[in-house]
């Protein structure tokens, strides 16, 4: 068994800021950065270091090949990487003195995928694969559509967020992934009860697991909720926590272990992450997680 990510590749550009530009004012940065980054190569990055067996499918510039090695090195299959006539992908990043992040995101070459391309990397699935989606490419509503009726089991993260994506074929999704926003957005509610409620009206077949930053979290799949607490950590930098939260609750998942246990990993994993500086290089090993007590 197998996941397939189908997203992202960004070079990511941080900078140290006291607190986020407002407008017209132009600000010194106290620290800039470069990083290999994009949420879908972020989330590769974790199922790699979870232990899951992960192929990712993007593309990048052909002056990014640093990109493409990266990811190998973190154990990723890269073989469905292509190098293409069009810049990388790239996110402006603000982190202030809190540790939050504010992003700006180019979308370049993770913006150029068409038909056969997409027919090319589903062929690679195999009935009990999965297939992961972010929405930092282009062509997620394709892509659903083309994975109908193959038998692999689909997972989605909507970030970031667009009206578009209410038109997406959702019904596809048998695990959705979201944040507050996301799920005001999906579903016109603003408390996480009420989110909950109706995304599970909307998607009666699928998981819904709504993460909630500092609050914690709430899976849901039919009549079993859970709600956990996060774990209190001094925070350094919070981008890439979200990515190897759900990096390490895939894994997991694959693996068909208690779903306790998954989201307790996905939970230890994203906190020793936003100690750290960065998006990818942020991320924990699976090792690291028994070696180190972020609570």
């Amino acid at each position: 068994m197998k996941v397939i990510n189908f997203g992202s590749i960004n070079i990511d550009h941080v900078y140290s800021v006291e607190h986020f530009v407002r407008p017209g004012e132009t600000l010194r940065s106290e620290g800039y950065q470069v990083f290999s980054g994009g949420k879908g190569a972020n989330q590769s990055i974790a199922l790699a270091y979870a232990g899951a067996k992960v192929f990712h499918a993007g593309k990048i510039g052909h002056d990014s090949e640093w990109l493409r090695e990266g990811l190998r090195r973190c154990g990723v299959d890269t073989s469905m990487i292509d190098s293409v006539d069009i810049p990388t992908g790239h996110a402006i990043i603000q982190v202030n003195a809190q540790g939050e992040n504010a992003i700006i995101i180019h979308a370049g070459a993770n913006e150029s995928f068409g038909e056969e391309e997409i027919k090319r990397v589903l062929d690679v699935c195999e009935s009990g694969d999965y297939l992961l989606l972010q929405n930092e490419i282009n062509g997620v509503d394709r892509i659903l559509n083309q994975a109908k009726n193959r038998g692999i089991h689909i997972v989605f993260n909507p970030a970031p967020m667009s009206e578009a994506v209410k038109t997406y074929p959702l019904d596809e999704v048998e695990v959705f992934i979201i944040n507050e926003v996301e799920g005001e957005m999906l579903t016109a509610e603003h408390e996480p009860k009420m989110i909950i409620k109706r995304m599970q009206e909307l998607y009666p077949q699928s998981q819904v697991l709504l993460t909630l930053g500092k609050d914690g979290l709430v899976y849901a799949y039919g009549k079993k909720h859970i709600t956990k607490a996060a774990l209190e950590v001094q925070t350094v930098d919070t981008t890439g926590a979200g990515d190897t939260f759900i990096g390490y609750f895939l894994a997991g998942l694959m693996k068909e272990e208690d779903i306790e246990m998954c989201l307790d990993m996905a939970i230890k994993a994203s906190a020793l992450c936003v100690t750290r500086k960065g998006a990818a290089d942020s991320i924990p090993t699976r090792e690291e997680l028994f070696r180190v007590n972020v609570i």
